[in-house]
């Protein structure tokens, strides 16, 4: 059988050393003093040469040699003196690195956003925020929902935005607003002169012109009927943005299911009609969004506190 060797005769491997002592150590090479080095940073000789010993005993090395003429490297002690430097070096260009990132990220903010939310609501938000910050660089992706999660997770963006009930992976989420889908006819259609609520049944029996799978309004609409107990529309039509529905539904293509913000002007201004609809919920949360784990801070924690105060009313902070 291999002999198991005694434990008390095996030597313990060095302790990794603090920054602090390397870096006294440092100084003590350049000063050749360790009384020296110890002002320089401030603290006392006799906790400097505290300091040194157990910087010594982790490696299991001497590395100055101590005399009444100052303090001197020795053999061992140049070497770690000289690794120690390439360390501390890297250090400050590690801190260097992160205080640009940190600098860039407090001066500019990539947002991604859906559709709706970035028409309708977000140049609100926007403003308000480079009210407060006009040196700040805002840069915005405008795509539907179903993208959006994917742009901020891969680093894309900073923020985002989503009107969908579905997330296509596990972020964080918070609710900033809430819009309402509205059934929106031509006023020659005969649904504009309904004077009872259609069905959750007849909206979903009755094809209508949709935004792209996808999309948010896509989305709610489809859980909606699901929850309702329908089955999900037909598409008569199917379009990549809310103005080339709106302006489908106008020229009497058909009926559609459109949020009330990009609506409100055409149904108040007689270009289009909202129908009533019973049975069916078509409410939604608007959500900013952001990855799991990740703290929500800086520019983009800014955007969505003024996405919750333009909702609320509230004051930002003052400066």
């Amino acid at each position: 059988m291999p002999r198991v060797p005694d434990p008390r005769t095996v030597p313990l491997p060095p302790r990794t050393p603090d920054l602090e002592s390397l870096r006294l150590l440092v100084l003590v090479a350049d000063l050749g003093s360790l009384g020296r080095a110890a002002e320089r940073l401030r603290i006392s000789q006799p906790s400097a040469s505290r300091r040194l010993s157990t910087l010594e005993r982790g490696l299991g090395l001497v590395l100055v040699d101590r005399t009444r003429r100052g303090s001197r490297l020795t053999l061992a002690g140049q070497v770690v003196a000289g690794h120690a430097r390439r360390v501390l070096d890297e250090l400050d260009e590690l801190l260097a690195g992160a205080g640009k990132l940190r600098d860039r990220r407090e001066a500019e903010l990539r947002v991604a956003a859906s559709l709706t939310i970035a028409e309708y609501l977000l140049p609100v938000w926007i403003s308000r925020l480079r009210g407060r910050r006009p040196e700040l660089y805002i840069g915005l992706q405008v795509t539907n929902s179903e993208n959006v999660p994917e742009l901020v997770e891969s680093g894309e963006a900073d923020i985002g935005f989503i009107e969908g009930p579905r997330l296509s992976r596990v972020m964080s989420t918070r609710q900033v607003a809430e819009d309402r889908l509205v059934v929106v006819v031509d006023p020659g259609h005969p649904w504009a002169r309904r004077q009872e609520p259609l069905s959750a049944r007849e909206l979903s029996r009755t094809p209508l012109v949709l935004r792209e799978s996808g999309s948010g309004t896509r989305q709610t609409l489809d859980r909606a009927l699901y929850l309702a107990g329908c089955e999900r529309v037909r598409p008569l039509v199917e379009l990549g943005s809310t103005a080339a529905v709106r302006g489908a539904v106008i020229a009497g293509t058909g009926p559609s299911v459109l949020s009330e913000l990009a609506v409100r002007g055409d149904i108040a201004e007689g270009r289009l009609v909202g129908v009533d609809v019973a049975g069916v919920d078509l409410t939604r949360d608007l959500r900013a969004v952001w990855p799991t784990g990740r703290r929500l801070v800086g520019p983009a924690a800014e955007l969505v506190a003024e996405a919750r105060r333009a909702v609320t009313g509230d004051r930002p902070p003052r400066p």
